[in-house]
């Protein structure tokens, strides 16, 4: 994936013909000649401009409806990002195929009942290993394709935030006696605001396609609630070099999706804490303003090269203030958290039933803890990488609260998210599994009063009379004021 801060360089396709294809592009002016001022074309220095990323290859027959998707893009007023742009490069992306030359396809009946066998044995699994109940409703299978329309709204909930901050210092750049004169000029900043947004947003979204396995990869919800969902064709992928039978990685996959559901179905606080996390932290996200002026000023329109490396170099950044830093804690320690009780329940279900149980928790890890797609997708969109560096440091504090109070008291926590686990009892989690035998009569008082609902009356303390006691000591006092 490009590292890019706004994405740009897709690769383009290959021609049909081949050979004769790229000849054909240097020969109409594909070179670096001033034939190609703009560098339109793979085999010039514009195969990694923006507007390369946008159309592809390009040769004449290509030129009328390239410049005519450049008008679409120019005249678009909608908000931060270009959301049609972004579905548009993230399915291009997508029918490009991976890296090892895998191609999209659809789904069909026996992959989709597949899938729809291994979600129902994992949530029943699941069952021994966790007292929240199953969270899906439904299971599906994916294609490549099928995965981006439906995360799309999500990604659109995470990233707008972001985009606002970057798209507002766009139109500062512009000094405040001239922002009133230049209506029109602010007006085409923001679409093209809204196009690399929606290019970088389109391309990551499209790679990420190629690698995730579920709607929960990266440990935020990114699909309908409800609805357990596998990627048959990436499942496929990610066990083709683990020695281990397909059927069971499908079916750990599906243990790790299923928890996942329950847990976000379940804890009906966490999804908000989660995405304002990630809101929290794109509030402290800074515009280099000055770099983006300069960059802005000495625009070259005949180097468009010019502006594609002043862009590599970062245009925004986090502040480096306490509550940014406080922001990020709170943001890795909640993925973590999340991640380390999936990893813990599911271990817990699958150790006594997969004999591949811990080579495939292990590969997880691994592929989780030295940056999967969800870091890189983050990393290029706003500078954030979604790393649970304390996963094992999670699953080893949940693996211990079990142990030590049971599966119903470690999912207890679950309550309220100010009885988590904090950051620094991920330091220490014997100190916090043992610590004061964390009082769970409180617990049990708070989940008890959550259950019987208003209509139901406290429990009473020992010393409290009952009704029926004080209404037979108000008559006694009544009927002592008749004599």
């Amino acid at each position: 994936m490009s590292d890019t801060p706004f994405g740009f360089g897709l690769p383009p396709e290959e021609p049909d013909d081949g050979d004769e294809g790229k000849k054909k592009d240097q020969q109409s002016g594909g070179g670096q000649g001033p034939a190609n001022p703009f560098g339109f074309g793979p085999g010039g220095p514009g195969g990694d401009n923006p507007l390369a990323a946008m159309f592809g290859s390009l040769n004449p027959n290509d030129l009328g409806a390239a410049f005519q998707q450049l008008g679409q893009m120019l005249s678009y007023e909608g908000g931060p990002v270009n959301w049609d742009m972004a579905k548009q490069i993230a399915r291009q992306t997508v029918s490009q195929g991976t890296p090892d030359g895998t191609k999209d396809a659809s789904i069909g009946p026996a992959e989709r009942t597949q899938v729809d066998e291994a979600v129902r044995l994992a949530d029943l699994w699941l069952d021994d290993a966790t007292s929240l109940p199953s969270g899906a409703g439904s299971a599906v299978a994916w294609s490549r394709a099928e995965w981006v329309e439906a995360t799309l709204p999500v990604w659109k909930e995470l990233v707008d935030p972001v985009a606002e901050r970057v798209g507002a210092a766009m139109g500062d750049v512009l000094p405040e006696e001239m922002q009133a004169m230049a209506g029109p000029l602010l007006g085409m900043m923001r679409s093209m605001g809204g196009a690399m947004f929606g290019t970088q947003i389109g391309q990551a979204v499209g790679v990420l396609a190629g690698e995730v396995v579920g709607s929960t990869d990266i440990g935020l919800p990114l699909g309908p609630v409800g609805k357990a969902a596998l990627l048959p064709l990436n499942i496929e992928s990610f066990g083709k070099d683990l020695s281990v039978p397909q059927e069971e990685v499908r079916l750990y996959l599906a243990l790790r999706e299923a928890a996942h559901q329950r847990l976000f179905a379940h804890v009906p606080w966490l999804r908000s804490h989660l995405f304002g996390a990630v809101e929290g932290y794109a509030r402290g996200i800074k515009v280099d303003t000055a770099k983006l002026e300069d960059v802005v000023g000495q625009f070259d329109p005949q180097n468009p090269e010019e502006l594609q490396q002043a862009l590599q170099q970062g245009m925004f950044q986090p502040e480096d203030t306490p509550e940014q830093k406080a922001a990020l804690a709170r943001l890795e320690t909640a993925l973590a958290l999340v991640e380390g009780w999936v990893d813990a329940v599911v271990h817990s279900a699958a150790k006594p039933r997969l004999s591949s149980a811990d080579a495939l928790r292990e590969t997880l890890r691994r592929r989780r803890a030295t940056g999967g797609p969800a870091e890189q997708t983050f990393a290029t969109l706003i500078g954030l990488e979604l790393r649970p560096r304390r996963l094992r440091d999670a699953s080893r504090l949940w693996a211990s609260l079990t142990d030590a109070h049971g599966v119903d008291g470690r999912d207890g926590l679950w309550a309220h998210p100010d009885m988590l686990p904090t950051a620094s009892d991920l330091d220490d989690p014997d100190g916090f599994v043992h610590r004061e035998q964390l009082d769970f009569s409180e617990l049990d008082k708070m989940l008890g009063e959550a259950a019987s609902g208003p209509s139901e009356k406290p429990n009473l303390t020992k010393d409290e009379p009952k009704d029926d006691e004080k209404g037979q000591a108000k008559g006694e006092e009544k009927g002592d004021d008749d004599k």
